[in-house]
Parts: structure tokens; C-alpha cells; sequence
């Protein structure tokens, strides 16, 4: 366009020099030619072809691709609108409900950082309960839950409870855990974060995954497989250690009190009766015993120390030769009960209790004998199964 108008002007510029001189004689062709007619019919035809096409290329030079909301062919400059990306949020709540219910723990808590709606929906009760019964629920019993309920209800007493953990729960939820997934995200200035319900299932949860959470639970073998507990199982409160897998347990006061580290998960259970340690179990199988049923039997050293489990059969009476055809052990008011990882002749192999009349037996010599229960899982039998020593030991 620049050497348009340089040729443009050139030429009136030439026109203008030499139009006062009279023209020399010439051919009819070049008159005209030179002619100020001419060569103003020639300007206007050049302005008017020019001006248009200037207008044409610039609208023809916009990228064919380019968003209606980018032209701008005013002259007030185009205000840039920008595009909404799709929202998890858009989604069918039956669709974003299967997707939370698959998220791990770990993503639950990153989902809930993101907006306080979805901060409500992933720690709702009904997406925890499924992750706490997949993890917990072999440990947390009916006694667990009992403690979980009074540990709320001290939790909400204004004189117990530290307002400023109240506040920063989310806060601490990065530490919570041993791994780096939970971050927080939602809190600002203009939006503070809202503390986690404390009796809420996520509450419980994560309390259990930071250990701050003791609740009362059975370990077999206590103190490490020492001999003198080997095939036992003792009620104690323990508590989850994130960072090596393991739990430490607090035996009761009575007696010897200790606490054990580093226990693995195959030397716990929930209790399996809300019976307390130191209570007498009340027997209600003792006229379907007969021999080779699996049975646990309290069993302590002096009536100060708490009762633990016992694993035990039952055995034939001493009048019955072991022939089933003709077994009267069934019918006998006298049950045997056999321990036999110890070895024949120990006083710890054997005893018998009353079928009709059972209640706590034996001395401070022996030790005292209380309730029986029947183990009719056969997941029960095979957990003391394997907890079984490699050999007979006194």
C-alpha cells in the first residue's frame, strides 16, 4: 500500500511541475494522456479502488477460527469474556455420588478442601461408614463404640475442650496422617474454614488413624508371645500407630500393668462379649458341650487380676474310652476341658468344671477358672489355630 501512494503522488507531483508550460505538439493519444481531466478521473478511480480494498484485506485478514467474541471491527476495544469451564459440581448427583464413593480416604479429604459443597458431601457419614467398617472393623466393637460415645461427650463439655483445635481441625488434618495427601485448600480470609463435627464418622476415623483415639480391644499372646500367656487373649486399650502399622496396648492397672509396643494387626480382635475383665462370664453352652468343640475359658492368677481368654477342647471324662458309638460324655454333668499345648502330666493340661453348677472354680494355687464360650466360627477356630506354639512347652 506504501508504494501506492508514493506512486500515486509521483505522478500528481509530475502533473503539477510542467502544467503551466504549453504542451509541444503531439499525437492525439498523448493529449489525452496529459490531460488535467485525466489524470483527476485517474485520482478519484485510485482513492475509491484504495479506500475499498484497505477495508476489504482488514476484514479478510482475520483468522477464520478466531471466536466471534475476539473480532472487534469498532472502534471501542472488544472486553475479553471468559469461558466457563465444566464443574464437578454440573455433574447428576447419582453420578457424583458414585464417584465419591469410590475416592479413597486419602481422596475424600483432598475433595473436601476443594469448595465447601463438596466439603459437605465427602464428610458425610454414609461415604466414612464403608471405610471404617473396610479398615476398622475388626477391631471396633460394641465396646469401641461405647468409648467413642463417651469420648464425644467430653469432647463438647466447654470447660474440656480446646476451642482453638476446634478451629484449626482442618488445619491439622495434614498431620493426621503419616503420608502427604491431606492438604487443606479452602480456608481464605474472606472464607474460614468450619470444624469437622466431632461426632461425626470421618471425626472417628481419623482420630483412630492419629492415635489419640485409645479404645478397648483383646490381644492374643500378650507381652511379645511370652510363655506364661501363649493361647490367650487379654482385654486392653490400644492405640494405632500410622507410621509403622503397629499398635501399643495398655494392660490393666490390676496386677502387673505394662504397655506393649509394635503389635501387629493378626494379635487383635474386638471383644467378642461385653463382659468385663474382672466379671464372670455367664455360660449359656455348657449343656451342648461335648468333646472336640473349641471353647474359650477365663482363666486368672488371684482375684485381683483381671480375667483373660483361654483356648481349650473338650475332652472325654475319665470313665469313657474315647469310643464316639458309645460316648456318654455328652450326658455326663462333668465337662473335660483339655489345654493341650502343654505337655501330658502338667497341671495345666486338664481340668473339669460342672455342667449344671458352674460358677468361678479353683484356688491361688491354680488359679481360678470362669466363663465358657462356644466357638462355633470356624474363622475363630483358626485364628488360635495358627497362633499355635511350634512345640509343647511346661
Amino acid at each position: 500500500m506504501l508504494f501506492l501512494w508514493i506512486f500515486l503522488f509521483s505522478f500528481i507531483f509530475f502533473f503539477n511541475s510542467f502544467s503551466f508550460k504549453p504542451p509541444p505538439p503531439m499525437k492525439s493519444e498523448w493529449r489525452l494522456l496529459l490531460s488535467p481531466l485525466f489524470w483527476e478521473e485517474l485520482s478519484r478511480f485510485l482513492l475509491s479502488w484504495f479506500h475499498k480494498n484497505w477495508l476489504s484485506i482488514g476484514v479478510h485478514q482475520v483468522p477464520m477460527k478466531m471466536p466471534l467474541k475476539k473480532i472487534n471491527l469498532g472502534l471501542k476495544p472488544a472486553e475479553y469474556v471468559e469461558e466457563e469451564s465444566p464443574s464437578l459440581l454440573d455433574l447428576p448427583e447419582l453420578t457424583l455420588e458414585s464417584i465419591l464413593e469410590r475416592l479413597s480416604p486419602s481422596g475424600l479429604c483432598s475433595m473436601a478442601g476443594v469448595c465447601s459443597a463438596l466439603r459437605d458431601r465427602c464428610t458425610s457419614d454414609h461415604l466414612w461408614k464403608r471405610h471404617l467398617k473396610q479398615k476398622w472393623g475388626g477391631l471396633i466393637g460394641d465396646a469401641a463404640f461405647k468409648e467413642w460415645q463417651c469420648h464425644i461427650a467430653s469432647s463438647k463439655r466447654p470447660s474440656l475442650v480446646d476451642q482453638r483445635n476446634h478451629k484449626n481441625f482442618f488445619k491439622s488434618l495434614g498431620t493426621v496422617w503419616s503420608f502427604s495427601w491431606i492438604k487443606p485448600k479452602f480456608e481464605t480470609r474472606n472464607h474460614p474454614r468450619t470444624a469437622l463435627p466431632v461426632d461425626s464418622i470421618m471425626a472417628m476415623y481419623l482420630s483412630l488413624e492419629r492415635g489419640k483415639f485409645w479404645f478397648p480391644a483383646q490381644v492374643y499372646n500378650r507381652e511379645n508371645g511370652h510363655v506364661g500367656f501363649l493361647l490367650s487373649c487379654y482385654d486392653a486399650q490400644i492405640s494405632y500407630d500410622s507410621r509403622t502399622d503397629t499398635f501399643q496396648a495398655r494392660y490393666s492397672p490390676y496386677g502387673r500393668r505394662m504397655i506393649e509396643e509394635s503389635i501387629h494387626w493378626d494379635r487383635l480382635r474386638a471383644p467378642p462379649v461385653d463382659t468385663p475383665a474382672h466379671d464372670l462370664h455367664i455360660s449359656d453352652c455348657l449343656n451342648d458341650l461335648k468333646p472336640g468343640d473349641h471353647i474359650e475359658i477365663q482363666w486368672r492368677r488371684s482375684k485381683e487380676f483381671p480375667y483373660g481368654w483361654w483356648y481349650a477342647t473338650v475332652g472325654h471324662v475319665e470313665t469313657c474310652d474315647g469310643n464316639e458309638n458309645r460316648c456318654p460324655c455328652q450326658y455326663n454333668d462333668m465337662v473335660a476341658l483339655d489345654f493341650n499345648q502343654y505337655p501330658p502330666g502338667s497341671r495345666w493340661r486338664r481340668t473339669t468344671v460342672n455342667r449344671k453348677e458352674h460358677r468361678e472354680e479353683g484356688n491361688e494355687a491354680d488359679g481360678f477358672y470362669g466363663g465358657i464360650r462356644k466357638l462355633y466360627k470356624q474363622e475363630e477356630i483358626s485364628t488360635w489355630k495358627k497362633l499355635w506354639p511350634n512345640q509343647v512347652f511346661e
